[in-house]
């Protein structure tokens, strides 16, 4: 007897194409749902009130006169939350309401549920709270010294990784070192914390909320609640735009228990200044290098010490330096490595994922170091890279061997064959730093080129249990045969919703794919972080496509009574030499063929404690840019002329969509590198708006000239390589690099200001 297969086989739109987002036009048009357009007509409105100060200790909280204005349903604190007053990504450490204590400015003290969000933000005023304002712990490399207040039990560390490689011991011809810091910087996604709360009539919640991770959301909400999971379900808002900023919980308790509490559906949603306070940043870094070479350029050892600044709670810190500590060489082969790398507890704002996560601080002060060590062994800074650059088979410093493609050097190679920007001899205020502000007509513009290459892990590490869950039901739909996906992976604004419908198309061979809501009646499908979703959820959603095309085989094999291999295309069943025996919808019928599947990558372990040894990660994702700057060293103005990328997708799932990752990764290290930051003095937050905390827009990105690799993974789905994250790394050091080539100056702390460039 033949063995009957039908095979995968795709169709126009399947991976590899880029077809049109289903969620692309309703956003153009500005009619798409987002969760602040959450409406119930019976709903309540909640608001939050918070600490203003960064440490103090509450001595009382008087809400008499705020439950006496009209129109409000609900005062609650500390003494209102059911279950654990207790939450945190990695740790449990961050009070649901505060208790006796306030550890960051903002911290949240008490709600409101009012039938108007004026009512319920008069009746926030009228709440009484008594505090003895303490000291603060602000700086992160005293607070390792234990220097100032124990923030937390068991001191100001959250975690220390310490990276031993090689022969400590070792000497070098040519020595650099320098201290670098890394500024606080914002996720500013557009769409602030929203979401919306309902209470059903058996003591359950139903929360619609735009967030990253429903599950561990879910499983931070009921312990706080002190209720089953099956009393709480979550499904994904709308969400604009997260990038590591959704990651912890905001509004979610918050909603939850004001809904139980008045029995009302009860929605929340922040201004742009409570954003700033409601949820986490980038870490703040200080980080100290020594790299020592042979007078060739080439590496003989790496020393570093990096701090990094978590802010009042753990949330992510501990991944933050797992990754800052065993990427903090960075894409370069040497042979000894010493890094030691703390998180620590401040009472400046709690910081935890930002795109990047970790790899972004490290990379800078690599990257610095290596423009460094060029220029003091009379090198190219490209050579030097080169020289050093890892490749397929490379050692990494925690003794992982790098096992797919890594073509460091020929990223670095193909954007130095770029052609350079022309220098226009006719003046366009446009063109110039200032823009048409007319700051300048040349006088005391210099022009810089500069280049910097990253690496960054995908996926969750560390034996993290990291895995997704897709369901695939394919059945005729009005006489078409149609397929549903459903999981629990959140669409953020990345396009995973498309991916998904791709791979669907590509493993059945039908055009018809519907993206049920994500929610949590499905198993987990992790975090939107890591650039692992098309990685994890990709597979998982492959993985239930082959079991789908395993019952249909079985069908077909029945009904066509055909030997050899079959395919679906476009939604035929053909033969191996391409003759079409069938319209699929006329041989499916009534069946309907619906599996569900846990998918996980391979494994990794956690790094040794005393010599950071381990096979941590899944995977790694590398990106170079080469960045042209003018700048006006009178006024301290930079306009970045260009900034070209090359970087390796391994597949490009939709070519369109790595291009669109890469040009936003990009846009926020071009942020980070000359105008984000978040001020803080104090503890305080100086900037809180979007008029004082700059992001770049569409006047400030210039033209980007990007080559795409694909040199497949053979252990990922299709061969693909995390896009979203890379880009990130490798644009801020380039654009300082080209700083620091037409200024000559040594600009170790990004952003770079006006004031670094002028001296004023």
């Amino acid at each position: 007897m033949t063995t009957t297969e039908v095979s995968k086989q795709t169709t126009g739109n399947g991976v590899g194409t880029s077809p049109q987002r289903p969620d692309g036009t309703v956003k153009v048009r500005g009619e798409f749902a987002y969760s602040s357009d959450l409406w119930h007509e019976d709903m309540l409105w909640g608001a939050t009130l918070r600490s203003p100060h960064p440490y103090a200790r509450i001595t009382g909280i008087d809400i008499t006169e705020a439950l006496a204005v009209q129109g409000v349903y609900a005062v609650l604190t500390h003494e209102d939350v059911p279950g654990v007053n207790k939450y945190g990504l990695e740790h449990a450490d961050q009070p649901v309401l505060a208790v006796d204590v306030v550890r960051y400015q903002g911290e949240p003290v008490a709600l409101v549920a009012a039938d108007h969000p004026e009512t319920a933000r008069r009746a926030m005023k009228r709440i009484k709270v008594s505090y003895e304002v303490l000291e603060p712990v602000t700086d992160s490399e005293k607070a390792v010294a234990g220097e100032g207040a124990e923030l937390h039990p068991g001191g100001n560390v959250v975690r220390y990784a310490k990276i031993r490689h090689g022969d400590q011991s070792v000497k070098a011809d040519v020595v650099v070192s320098g201290v670098y810091e890394v500024g606080m910087q914002d996720q500013a996604f557009l769409g602030p914390e929203s979401g919306m709360a309902i209470p059903d009539t058996e003591g359950g919640v139903d929360l619609y909320v735009a967030t990253q991770w429903l599950h561990v959301d879910q499983q931070q909400i009921v312990a706080a609640l002190g209720l089953p999971k099956d009393k709480v379900r979550l499904t994904l808002g709308g969400v604009g735009g997260a990038f590591g900023g959704r990651e912890d919980l905001s509004i979610q308790v918050h909603a939850c228990l004001l809904a139980l509490h008045t029995g009302k559906p009860v929605k929340m949603v922040y201004n742009r200044e409570e954003s700033f306070y409601g949820h986490v940043h980038r870490h703040p870094a200080k980080m100290y290098y020594e790299h020592g070479a042979d007078k060739d350029g080439r590496l003989v050892y790496v020393k570093a010490k990096l701090y990094l600044d978590g802010g009042a709670y753990a949330s992510s810190t501990g991944a933050v330096v797992a990754n800052a500590a065993t990427l903090g060489v960075g894409p370069y082969n040497v042979d000894s490595a010493s890094v030691d790398c703390w998180g620590v507890y401040t009472n400046n704002p709690p910081c935890g994922a930002m795109r990047g996560f970790g790899a972004v601080q490290a990379g800078f002060a690599y990257e610095s170091q290596m423009d460094k060590l060029a220029e003091a062994c009379g090198i190219d800074p490209v050579d030097i890279r080169i020289r050093n650059a890892m490749a397929e088979g490379s050692v990494m410093p925690t003794g992982q061997i790098v096992d797919s493609a890594a073509p460091v050097a020929e990223l670095l190679e193909r954007l130095r064959a770029k052609p350079l920007p022309v220098t226009h001899e006719e003046l366009d205020l446009r063109r110039m730093p200032g823009g048409v502000s007319n700051t300048t007509h040349g006088e005391g513009v210099v022009r810089g080129v500069g280049y910097a290459v990253g690496i960054k892990n995908i996926c969750f590490s560390e034996g993290f249990d990291d895995y997704s869950t897709a369901r695939v039901r394919l059945q005729l739909v009005g006489g078409e045969p149609a397929a549903t996906v459903h999981t629990a992976a959140c669409e953020v604004g990345q396009g995973l919703v498309t991916i998904m419908q791709q791979i669907v198309r590509t493993e059945l061979g039908i055009e018809q794919v519907t993206i049920l809501p994500m929610d949590t009646n499905i198993g987990n499908g992790g975090s939107t972080s890591a650039s692992r979703q098309s990685y994890v959820t990709g597979g998982a959603v492959q993985a239930a496509c082959v079991a789908v095309r395993s019952g249909l085989h079985k069908h077909l094999a029945g009904k066509l009574a055909a030997d050899g291999k079959l395919n679906v295309v476009a939604g035929k069943v053909v033969s191996a030499d391409g003759s079409v025996l069938a319209d699929l919808a006329d041989v499916l019928g009534d069946e309907v063929f619906d599996e569900t599947v846990e998918w996980r990558h391979r494994p990794t372990v956690p790094i040794d404690p005393e010599t950071g040894q381990g096979n941590a990660h899944v995977q790694y994702g590398f990106a170079a840019h080469r960045a042209v700057v003018d700048v006006d060293t009178e006024l301290g103005l930079i306009k970045v002329v260009a900034l070209d990328c090359a970087q390796d997708v391994g597949k490009a799932l939709n070519p369109q969509a790595v291009l669109g990752q890469i040009q936003g990764g990009s846009a926020q290290g071009l942020g980070l590198a000359v105008m984000e930051e978040i001020q803080t003095d104090g503890g305080k937050i100086r900037n809180p708006s979007f008029t004082d905390y700059l992001i770049p827009t569409v006047l400030d990105m210039p033209p980007m000239d990007i080559d795409v690799l694909e040199r497949p993974d053979p252990n990922a789905p299709y061969g693909l390589r995390g896009v979203g994250e890379p880009p990130t790394i490798s644009s801020t050091p380039a654009i300082v690099a080209a700083i620091r080539a037409a200024t000559g100056l040594a600009l170790p702390r990004v952003p770079v200001r006006p004031e670094h460039l002028t001296g004023t």
